[in-house]
């Protein structure tokens, strides 16, 4: 299998996970044009695609499904919710017939020869979801939006050889920036987003010798750095009482406007 981000961050989102012969989007939150080309940059055609599945209605996830679905109809996957909140985003425009496909958290189900497992998440959406994938005994997964995780989020997370997780904010750059209140405490809440700390103390809840790649993702233009975040999740993963140093680790962060190297498991 391999995870690729073609776009991260609090501006947009799409993610690629695929094997040799199945191929997916998490999320379309960018341009059809940037998706062709971070297609076009794996060596895939949009209408190899098998499956479109949707963590939640926000638009930095879903702004540019509804150009995309017109043009090459491939079946959106997502929990009712979701897409009842896809089909209020009057930004979409008309979606063809058919295309949305109800789905359900803990009722796994496969799309080609991968198992798709989603899962719920803490976020202030509908009905948001992640998703655990699997092929041929290796598992990657894709958890942003994460307000708080707890043992439930773990076990979701648990023997993956690959994750994109996020690091949203540096918790001191959003409590001194130039967000209004309101907005600071939406996100420092329980459905907001995954601080730089909390996103290496989960890490840490979920590291095991074979996860050999870790993406940090949907990271904030305004109240993060790449290099903070890193090095934030390196120190809570070194510091803490484990096996794993943070140098040791094969972890990279997201690019916001490219496609982001392809990790293969």
């Amino acid at each position: 299998m391999r995870l690729c981000s073609i776009a991260s961050g609090s501006s947009g989102n799409c993610i690629y996970v695929g094997s040799d012969n199945t191929h997916l989007l998490v999320d379309t939150g960018i341009s059809k044009k940037r998706i062709e080309e971070g297609l076009h940059s794996l060596d895939i055609k949009g209408e190899e695609l098998d499956g479109i599945l949707i963590t939640h209605e926000h638009s930095d996830h879903i702004q540019g499904l509804g150009v995309f679905s017109r043009k090459y109809e491939i079946p959106v996957y997502a929990t009712p919710g979701t897409i009842d909140g896809i089909r209020s985003y009057s930004g979409l425009g008309r979606m063809p017939e058919g295309l949305l496909h109800p789905i359900h958290t803990d009722e796994p189900f496969i799309l080609g020869d991968i198992t798709v497992d989603p899962f719920r998440i803490s976020h202030d959406a509908n009905e948001p979801s992640g998703y655990r994938f699997e092929n041929d005994g290796k598992a990657v997964a894709v958890a942003t939006d994460l307000g708080k995780y707890d043992e439930y989020t773990v076990e979701h997370l648990k023997n993956l050889d690959a994750v994109l997780l996020e690091a949203n904010h540096d918790i001191h750059m959003l409590e001194v920036g130039a967000y209004p209140y309101y907005l600071k405490q939406r996100i420092l809440g329980d459905k907001g987003h995954l601080s730089n700390e909390l996103s290496g103390q989960l890490l840490c809840d979920i590291l095991h010798d074979n996860l050999k790649h870790i993406i940090l993702g949907h990271l904030s233009k305004e109240n993060n750095y790449a290099r903070l975040a890193y090095e934030t999740v390196k120190l809570e993963v070194t510091l803490a009482d484990n096996d794993y140093k943070g140098d040791e680790l094969h972890m990279f962060v997201a690019k916001r406007d490219s496609v982001s190297e392809a990790v293969a498991v």
